[in-house]
Protein backbone atom coordinates (compact mmCIF):
# COMPACT_ATOMS: atom_id res chain seq x y z
CA UNK A 1 0.00 0.00 0.00
CA UNK A 2 1.24 3.53 -0.75
CA UNK A 3 0.46 5.79 2.20
CA UNK A 4 0.45 9.59 2.00
CA UNK A 5 0.70 11.19 5.43
CA UNK A 6 -1.42 14.25 6.17
CA UNK A 7 0.65 17.11 7.60
CA UNK A 8 -0.33 16.51 11.22
CA UNK A 9 0.32 12.77 10.87
CA UNK A 10 3.76 13.51 9.44
CA UNK A 11 4.54 15.71 12.45
CA UNK A 12 3.14 13.16 14.90
CA UNK A 13 5.18 10.40 13.26
CA UNK A 14 8.37 12.43 13.58
CA UNK A 15 7.78 14.17 16.91
CA UNK A 16 4.91 12.55 18.84
CA UNK A 17 4.35 8.96 17.67
CA UNK A 18 2.39 8.19 20.84
CA UNK A 19 -0.46 10.25 19.35
CA UNK A 20 -0.92 7.59 16.65
CA UNK A 21 -2.87 4.37 17.09
CA UNK A 22 -0.65 1.28 17.23
CA UNK A 23 -2.23 -0.01 13.99
CA UNK A 24 -1.20 3.20 12.20
CA UNK A 25 2.35 2.97 13.55
CA UNK A 26 2.51 -0.62 12.29
CA UNK A 27 1.32 0.42 8.81
CA UNK A 28 3.88 3.22 8.63
CA UNK A 29 6.67 0.93 9.86
CA UNK A 30 5.79 -1.99 7.60
CA UNK A 31 8.40 -2.60 4.88
CA UNK A 32 5.58 -3.74 2.58
CA UNK A 33 4.13 -0.21 2.53
CA UNK A 34 5.53 2.84 0.79
CA UNK A 35 5.18 5.92 3.00
CA UNK A 36 5.32 9.43 1.56
CA UNK A 37 4.95 13.04 2.60
CA UNK A 38 3.79 15.57 0.04
CA UNK A 39 5.77 18.69 -0.77
CA UNK A 40 2.48 20.42 0.15
CA UNK A 41 2.93 19.27 3.75
CA UNK A 42 6.53 20.45 3.83
CA UNK A 43 5.38 23.80 2.45
CA UNK A 44 2.65 24.05 5.12
CA UNK A 45 5.12 23.17 7.89
CA UNK A 46 7.65 25.74 6.63
CA UNK A 47 4.97 28.45 6.63
CA UNK A 48 3.82 27.58 10.15
CA UNK A 49 7.38 27.56 11.45
CA UNK A 50 8.16 30.92 9.82
CA UNK A 51 5.03 32.42 11.41
CA UNK A 52 6.08 31.14 14.83
CA UNK A 53 3.09 28.77 15.04
CA UNK A 54 5.18 25.59 15.06
CA UNK A 55 8.33 24.66 16.95
CA UNK A 56 10.63 22.05 15.42
CA UNK A 57 14.01 20.70 16.55
CA UNK A 58 15.63 22.72 13.74
CA UNK A 59 14.95 24.81 10.69
CA UNK A 60 12.32 23.03 8.57
CA UNK A 61 14.41 23.15 5.39
CA UNK A 62 17.21 21.20 7.09
CA UNK A 63 15.56 19.17 9.82
CA UNK A 64 12.43 17.96 8.00
CA UNK A 65 14.06 16.20 5.00
CA UNK A 66 16.63 14.58 7.32
CA UNK A 67 13.95 13.43 9.78
CA UNK A 68 11.87 11.96 6.95
CA UNK A 69 14.86 10.14 5.50
CA UNK A 70 15.80 8.78 8.93
CA UNK A 71 12.41 7.04 9.32
CA UNK A 72 11.96 6.06 5.67
CA UNK A 73 9.38 8.62 4.56
CA UNK A 74 9.76 9.49 0.87
CA UNK A 75 9.18 13.07 -0.25
CA UNK A 76 6.54 13.37 -2.97
CA UNK A 77 6.68 16.34 -5.34
CA UNK A 78 3.63 18.29 -6.45
CA UNK A 79 3.09 17.74 -10.16
CA UNK A 80 1.22 20.15 -12.43
CA UNK A 81 -1.47 17.45 -12.78
CA UNK A 82 -1.84 17.32 -8.97
CA UNK A 83 -2.20 21.10 -8.76
CA UNK A 84 -4.76 21.22 -11.55
CA UNK A 85 -6.78 18.25 -10.22
CA UNK A 86 -7.83 20.42 -7.26
CA UNK A 87 -10.21 22.30 -9.58
CA UNK A 88 -12.41 19.20 -9.95
CA UNK A 89 -12.77 18.56 -6.21
CA UNK A 90 -16.00 19.50 -4.44
CA UNK A 91 -15.62 22.16 -1.77
CA UNK A 92 -16.00 19.89 1.27
CA UNK A 93 -12.87 21.45 2.72
CA UNK A 94 -11.37 24.93 2.19
CA UNK A 95 -7.78 24.24 3.29
CA UNK A 96 -5.66 24.41 0.10
CA UNK A 97 -3.00 22.04 1.47
CA UNK A 98 -5.55 19.37 2.38
CA UNK A 99 -7.29 19.76 -0.98
CA UNK A 100 -3.96 19.13 -2.72
CA UNK A 101 -3.37 16.01 -0.62
CA UNK A 102 -6.82 14.71 -1.62
CA UNK A 103 -5.96 15.34 -5.28
CA UNK A 104 -2.70 13.43 -4.86
CA UNK A 105 -4.26 10.38 -3.20
CA UNK A 106 -7.01 10.26 -5.82
CA UNK A 107 -4.41 8.59 -8.07
CA UNK A 108 -4.56 5.40 -5.99
CA UNK A 109 -2.78 6.26 -2.74
CA UNK A 110 -4.16 5.98 0.79
CA UNK A 111 -4.33 9.10 2.96
CA UNK A 112 -3.38 8.75 6.61
CA UNK A 113 -5.24 11.47 8.50
CA UNK A 114 -7.14 12.48 11.60
CA UNK A 115 -9.07 15.24 9.80
CA UNK A 116 -12.76 14.30 9.72
CA UNK A 117 -13.42 17.15 7.27
CA UNK A 118 -11.75 15.02 4.59
CA UNK A 119 -14.18 12.11 4.98
CA UNK A 120 -16.73 13.41 2.38
CA UNK A 121 -14.14 13.09 -0.39
CA UNK A 122 -14.42 9.32 -0.22
CA UNK A 123 -10.74 8.67 -0.90
CA UNK A 124 -8.96 5.64 0.54
CA UNK A 125 -8.12 6.61 4.09
CA UNK A 126 -6.51 5.25 7.24
CA UNK A 127 -7.81 7.10 10.28
CA UNK A 128 -5.44 7.88 13.12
Amino acid sequence: MHLLLDTHVLLWTLLEPARLRSEVIALIASPSNQVSASAASLWEIAIKQSLGKLELPGHAEVWLPMACQRVGIALMPISPADALAVRKLPWHHRDPFDRLLVAQVSAGLTLVTHDEALRPYGVATVWT
